[in-house]
């Protein structure tokens, strides 16, 4: 009966493991830690080409400062929530590993819509998060769709 009972106890613990078991992130086979420890010369060989001759030609004043705020509001917030949001209108910055994590609000033309920055937003741009229309609902009349909208009674 030991042997038996052995037995269930592993296959128990077997099937656990594999319940528990997540999908490790990775950016073009680095794993995140490693990814966020890259210099910023090892980086732009990882990403794409329209961004590495950005990052080629120097990061300009803006995104150096929004990055700057994000290291700050993530000193500033306590241990395990949240940093508070960094708003910006640099829609066309580009996700660094260094941004994991952070919260930011993104200008749409209208409004700030606020975005966590998650590991697999690396390498893509801020306003790729932030939709900049108001998506088209079909099949719904409105306001002189008909004829019959357009006879307005005179009372």
């Amino acid at each position: 009966m030991s042997d038996h009972e052995d037995n269930d106890a592993q296959l128990a613990a077997e099937a656990k493991k594999k319940a528990r078991s997540f999908r490790k992130f990775s950016y073009r086979g680095i794993e995140l830690e490693q990814l966020l420890d890259l210099s910023s010369e090892n980086l732009i060989d990882l990403v794409h080409a329209r961004a590495r001759r950005r990052f080629q030609r120097g990061l300009k004043r803006k995104p150096m400062g929004l990055i700057k705020k994000l290291r700050k509001a993530k000193q500033e917030a306590p241990g395990s929530e949240k940093p508070a949001t960094v708003k910006t209108h640099l829609r066309d910055m580009i996700i660094v590993p260094e941004m994991i994590g952070s919260v930011v609000g993104i200008y749409n033309g209208k409004v700030f819509n606020q975005v966590e920055i998650k590991p697999e937003m690396v390498g893509h741009y801020l306003g790729e998060f932030s939709i900049t229309y108001k998506p088209v609902r079909h099949g719904r009349p409105g306001i002189g769709a008909t004829h019959s909208s357009r006879f307005i009674p005179l009372k």
